[in-house]
């Protein structure tokens, strides 16, 4: 399969690596010094320093060069770059091959997902997709194991696309819920930057545990709020993503957490990051929505004070974790 994959960040260019191993592959980049520098030394020092590429990807920072001939065109930016890189390609081409895109969080400004940025960009009917799931580029780039979600509206398509792509070492599992899929893998990040907040702290692994806990009750009620699926919580883009992001040292919105916990500014710490931490800015989106369908997340709440209104890392987790007791309900998911 030839497949064109639009974004040269840590994700997009482990992905590229990824699937290079077994298909026709064309990793595009915005940056032409930068892709140049990957084509001269075969590595992505930027963001994946230690990774060589395999001998048959490709490279370039010509748009119409990436996807002529392409078969699945592959979107892997943060999101703020996922509607303007749809319109570029709709301004080369009415006859884009289907379209999978990489990018977790809600748009900002529009509290969109992505899947629904995709539909004012696309034509209706179009074959499209999310791939999403617990997986550190670093590792993906290094050929470990990883098991990730390919979720559409048409689950012919998503099983096809599965069926294509899926290998050994980065195993595929159709989903048709959409919704579910992306809300996983947005909001994991948030509970992420709280996680990093309480270890930083040094609350240990009692609270760790119940953060990630009621972390997964506060996505699955937005998700269901929004007309997911409870099941997905449950799978590779709900609660294996939730579980990787809040534990894993390769954590980016965890780092964040950890360097709040130290008493670092926000502007600091993104700066010294490098790399896009997406529960940031999701954050701010995902308490607008919840205020706006009435959905509690406290953990949300908190972590937002945290970045945006300067409140003291003890006082949030804290905070957290004297709440008035409650019934846990029906489940874990409650």
């Amino acid at each position: 399969m030839k497949l064109a994959i639009l974004g040269s960040g840590a994700w997009g260019t482990a992905l590229a690596m990824a699937f290079a191993r077994h298909h026709d592959v064309i990793l595009w980049g915005r940056d032409p010094a930068h892709v140049a520098d990957m084509a001269a030394s075969r590595i992505n020092q930027r963001y994946l320093d230690g990774c060589p590429f395999p001998d048959s990807l490709t490279l370039t920072a010509e748009l119409p060069r990436a996807i002529q001939g392409a078969e699945l065109i592959l979107i892997v930016t943060p999101i703020v770059g996922l509607r303007p890189t749809l319109r570029a390609l709709t301004a080369l081409t009415s006859r884009l091959p289907p379209v999978l895109w990489a990018c977790k969080g809600f748009e900002a400004g529009s509290s969109l997902l992505p899947h629904q940025v995709v539909a004012e960009e696309l034509p209706p009917d179009h074959p499209c997709g999310v791939l999403s799931g617990p997986s550190f580029a670093r590792e993906v780039a290094e050929g470990l194991p990883a098991a990730v979600t390919i979720a559409s509206d048409d689950d012919a398509f998503a099983r096809r696309i599965v069926r294509e792509l899926h290998s050994s070492l980065l195993r595929l599992y159709a989903n048709d819920d959409l919704v579910g899929v992306e809300v996983g893998g947005a909001v994991k990040n948030v509970m992420a930057i709280a996680t990093g907040v309480a270890d930083g702290l040094g609350f240990g692994m009692n609270a760790r545990a119940a953060l990630i806990t009621r972390g997964l009750a506060e996505i699955t009620r937005l998700a269901s709020a929004l007309g997911a699926s409870q099941h997905t919580m449950m799978g590779l883009s709900g609660m294996g993503d939730l579980i990787l992001t809040c534990t894993g040292a390769l954590s980016r919105n965890r780092q964040v957490g950890l360097k709040l916990a130290e008493g670092k500014s926000l502007e600091v710490i993104l700066a010294e990051l490098g790399h896009v931490a997406e529960g940031v800015p999701t954050a701010r989106e995902v308490l607008t929505m919840a205020e706006r369908l009435e959905v509690d997340m406290p953990i949300t709440a908190a972590v937002c004070g945290l970045l945006y209104q300067g409140t003291d890392p003890h006082r949030a987790v804290e905070g957290l974790l004297s709440r008035s007791p409650k019934a846990e309900g029906g489940g874990a998911l409650a």
